[in-house]
C-alpha cells in the first residue's frame, strides 16, 4: 500500500464548494435542494418545516442555540378540487439540515412569536391588545426576487402596518408565475416547488421579518387567479352556476384537500394572522343561508385542522335588508353580513368600501361612514371585532373620502383597518389598479397618523 501525501492547495481542491447564502437567504426546508451554510456572522434559522433563512443572531449569556439535523421528504400531492386560476406542479424529496434558533435567542430583527387572539371586541397578542392595521398586497408572491418582496414589505411596514392581506390560492391549468394549484380536467396537482408553496414560504418569512402579521385568503368569488368557478368549471363543467362551488359535494371536497395542505403547512406558524375563506364571496340570487351554511361548514374545518389562527369569511360585510333602496343593503348578492358574524367558528368580521362600483354616486363620504358605524354597530352587538379591510374611491375624491371613513373608524371603535390597497415601488405599476397609495402619496401622512391613534389604543 503506498502513501500518498497531498498538498494542502490539492487538497483543498478536492473538496466540493459550497456557496455561502446571504442574509435573508433560504438555508432549509422541506423541498429545498440548496446550501445550508450561512454566510459569516449569520445563522441559519427555523421559521416551519418548509423554510429556514439566514439571518444575523445574537444570544445572550443565558441563551442557547439548539441546532436539528432533519431529514424530511415530500412528493406533490394530487387532489381532487374545484376551480381557481393560475397554478403549477412540482415533485420533488429533498434533505435538509436546518439551525434553530431557541426561544430565549434574540433577533436583529422582529420575529412573530404567539397568535393573535380575539377578546371581545377587540384583539390580543400575548395578553395586550393587538391593532390590525395595514393593507392589501395580493401580489406579493408574484414577485420575481426575494429581494423585491423585501423591498416591497420595507414600503409598506412605513404607513406603521401590523397586518397586510395577501392572497393564498392561484389555481391554473398551465403553469404560469406563482401558482399553488395545477389542474388537469378534475384533478388538481399541488405545487410544493419554488413558483409554489416555497414561494408562499419565502412570503410568510420576510413578512415575519418586517413585523408584519399576513391575512390570508384562500379561493375567489372572482375568476382572477382562479377562484370560485376554476374548481366549478373543472369538475362539474363550463357555464354551470356560480351556487355550485357553495353546495356541489365533489366541489366542497377539493377545496378541503386544499385548504388541508395550505392551512396545515402554516398552522404552528404565528406569522399568519388569520385565514379568511374566500375573498368576497357571493351567491347572487341564492338564499342567504346558501352562503352561512358554507361558512359554517368551512370554518368548523379550518378550526379541525387549525387550533392557533383565527378564522374569517373575508366578505364585503352585504346586510340582508330586502326593503332597503340601496343595493350593498338588500341581500340580493346571497349574503347576510349579521347572520355570518355570528357563526362560532368565525372569530371576527370584515366588510369593504366601494361606493361608486355600488352604485353610490355622489356623497359617498357621508355614505361611507354611515357604512361603517353601521358594521360597528354589529361588531357590539354581537361582541365580536369587525376590521374594514378592504376600501376604495378615485384618487381626486380620496383626501375628503378617507378623512371622513378614518374619522368613523376612530369614533365608531371599529377593530381595524386595512386599505385597498399598498403601491410599492417593488411591483411597479403592474399591480396597481388606480387605488393604491404609496409612500410619497400627498395622504400618505394623514394614513400614518390614522394607523397611529389606531395602533394607540389599549
Amino acid at each position: 500500500m503506498k502513501s500518498v501525501v497531498l498538498s494542502v492547495a490539492a487538497f483543498v481542491s478536492l473538496v466540493p464548494y459550497v456557496a455561502a447564502v446571504s442574509e435573508w437567504g433560504q438555508c432549509g426546508g422541506l423541498n429545498y435542494s440548496g446550501s445550508t451554510t450561512c454566510d459569516s456572522g449569520l445563522s441559519c434559522v427555523y421559521f416551519n418545516d418548509w423554510y429556514s433563512q439566514c439571518l444575523r443572531v445574537t444570544t445572550t449569556a443565558s441563551s442557547s442555540t439548539r441546532t436539528s439535523s432533519s431529514t424530511r421528504s415530500s412528493s406533490t400531492s394530487t387532489t381532487s378540487r374545484s376551480s381557481s386560476t393560475t397554478s403549477r406542479a412540482s415533485s420533488t424529496s429533498t434533505t435538509s439540515t436546518t439551525s434553530r434558533a431557541s426561544s430565549s435567542t434574540t433577533s436583529s430583527t422582529p420575529v412573530a412569536t404567539g397568535f393573535v387572539k380575539t377578546d371581545g371586541q377587540k384583539f390580543v397578542l400575548n395578553g395586550q391588545r393587538f391593532n390590525p392595521v395595514g393593507s392589501n398586497a395580493y401580489w406579493l408572491a408574484q414577485l420575481s426576487t426575494t429581494a423585491l418582496i423585501q423591498q416591497a414589505l420595507a414600503e409598506i411596514a412605513q404607513a406603521g402596518t401590523t397586518v397586510l392581506r395577501v392572497w393564498g390560492w392561484n389555481d391554473v391549468t398551465s403553469p404560469s408565475g406563482t401558482y399553488y394549484q395545477l389542474w388537469n380536467g378534475a384533478t388538481p396537482t399541488i405545487n410544493y416547488g419554488a413558483d409554489g408553496l416555497q414561494k408562499f414560504d419565502t412570503v410568510v418569512a420576510a413578512a415575519k421579518a418586517a413585523g408584519i402579521r399576513l391575512v390570508v385568503p384562500l379561493t375567489n368569488n372572482w375568476q382572477d387567479y382562479g377562484g370560485m368557478d376554476r374548481y366549478i368549471t373543472q369538475i362539474v363543467g363550463s357555464g354551470q352556476p356560480h351556487s355550485l362551488f357553495y353546495t356541489n359535494t365533489a366541489i366542497k371536497t377539493a377545496f378541503k384537500n386544499y385548504v388541508n395542505v395550505f392551512v396545515t403547512r402554516y398552522k404552528n406558524e404565528p406569522t399568519i394572522f388569520s385565514w379568511e375563506l374566500a375573498n368576497e364571496p357571493r351567491c347572487n340570487g341564492c338564499n342567504v343561508s346558501v352562503v352561512t351554511e358554507w361558512a359554517k361548514e368551512m370554518s368548523a374545518y379550518i378550526k379541525s385542522i387549525d387550533s392557533n389562527h383565527m378564522v374569517a369569511l373575508g366578505d364585503e360585510g352585504f346586510f340582508n335588508q330586502p326593503s332597503s333602496s340601496s343595493y350593498p343593503y338588500q341581500g340580493g348578492e346571497g349574503v347576510d353580513f349579521t347572520a355570518n358574524m355570528a357563526i362560532s367558528t368565525l372569530d371576527y368580521g370584515t366588510f369593504h368600501l366601494y361606493p361608486i362600483p355600488w352604485g353610490v354616486s355622489s356623497g359617498y363620504s357621508t355614505w361611507g361612514a354611515q357604512w361603517i358605524n353601521d358594521h360597528a354597530a354589529v361588531q357590539k352587538s354581537l361582541n365580536k371585532p369587525v376590521i374594514i379591510e378592504e376600501y376604495g374611491v378615485i384618487a381626486s375624491d380620496r383626501s375628503s373620502a378617507y378623512a371622513a371613513w378614518w374619522s368613523a373608524v376612530e369614533t365608531s371603535g371599529l377593530a381595524g383597518d386595512q386599505y385597498w390597497q399598498a403601491a410599492t415601488t417593488a411591483s411597479g405599476s403592474g399591480y396597481n389598479d388606480g387605488y393604491g397609495i404609496s409612500t410619497t402619496d400627498s395622504i400618505f401622512p394623514a394614513l400614518q397618523a390614522h394607523f397611529a391613534t389606531l395602533k394607540a389604543r389599549t
